[in-house]
């Protein structure tokens, strides 16, 4: 099982630990592209500020991430695992999961990222900010860019068991499987139901889609849950009591979608 997760904006500080070092990175085709990447974001943030701001879509607040970024290659790096931070990562809880899941997190969870393309859980990066929708003058769109070497790297990862998407629409623009790992993977998208005036009304709201994103991932884990299909997928989450609406694609090539309708959030 390979799950795709979206990384988080918010990060945590480095700490004090040694600095990035690119060749230990997980995914060893992504090297060339993500030097490249990194030295555009280097050359921006090491210029002009309100340039690089304009660029990341930083606001005067954050200005503090420019100045980070310029000094990526120096920065203490942090598993990333724990460098992503926010919704989704606080409901995973990977810094307490039992042993065994933690070990099938190491393995299945890959984290796509604007600067490094995708990483595991177990890669050390500094805190960094570039999000995939990012226009680098030198690169153009990250999302555009990474097509190419993912399409290259991504369907060796994937093996030859189920792909969970569970990615932002924005870092999915980056790798869309295709063929047959199409054919076995499942995105998924999670509704809000509510009843208003007697009529269940749905809709998609950030936190719930968010944490529970995280969290039943979480419970697969801890459950070791490996399911090897779609369909395998949709019998695990059931069985650990989501409410999936599964719709299996009319034809081959195309991947699976599943709503998981949520009615609260359990923190």
């Amino acid at each position: 099982m390979l799950v795709l997760l979206p990384p988080s904006e918010g990060k945590a500080a480095g700490g004090s630990g040694a600095p990035l070092e690119p060749q230990e990175l997980s995914l060893p085709g992504l090297a060339q592209a993500r030097a490249a990447v990194l030295e555009e974001l280097l050359d921006l943030c090491t210029g002009d500020e309100l340039k690089a701001r304009e660029v990341l879509g930083l606001s005067e607040g954050l200005r503090g991430e420019v100045a980070k970024n310029a000094e990526l290659r120096s920065a203490a790096a942090l598993p990333a695992g724990e460098i992503y931070t926010g919704v989704l990562y606080d409901a995973l809880g990977l810094a307490d999961l039992p042993a065994p899941a933690r070990a099938t997190a190491e393995d299945a969870l890959l984290v796509f990222s604007g600067l490094w393309g995708a990483v595991r859980v177990t890669d050390r990066i500094p805190s960094y900010r570039c999000s995939m929708g990012v226009k680098l003058p030198g690169l153009g769109a990250l999302g555009a860019y990474w097509r190419a070497p993912m399409a290259e790297v991504l369907p060796a990862a994937a093996g030859d068991g189920l792909v969970l998407d569970l990615r932002s629409a924005a870092y999915a623009t980056a790798w869309k499987p295709r063929g047959e790992v199409a054919g076995r993977t499942a995105t998924v998208r999670v509704l809000h139901s509510q009843m208003v005036d007697g009529v269940e009304k749905r809709s998609v709201v950030s936190h719930f889609n968010k944490a529970t994103k995280g969290r039943l991932v979480r419970d697969l884990l801890v459950a070791g849950a490996v399911p090897g299909s779609p369909a395998e997928l949709v019998t695990a989450l059931r069985d650990l009591g989501y409410v999936v609406e599964a719709e299996a694609p009319a034809k081959a090539g195309r991947a699976w979608s599943l709503d998981v309708v949520v009615t609260q959030i359990h923190h």
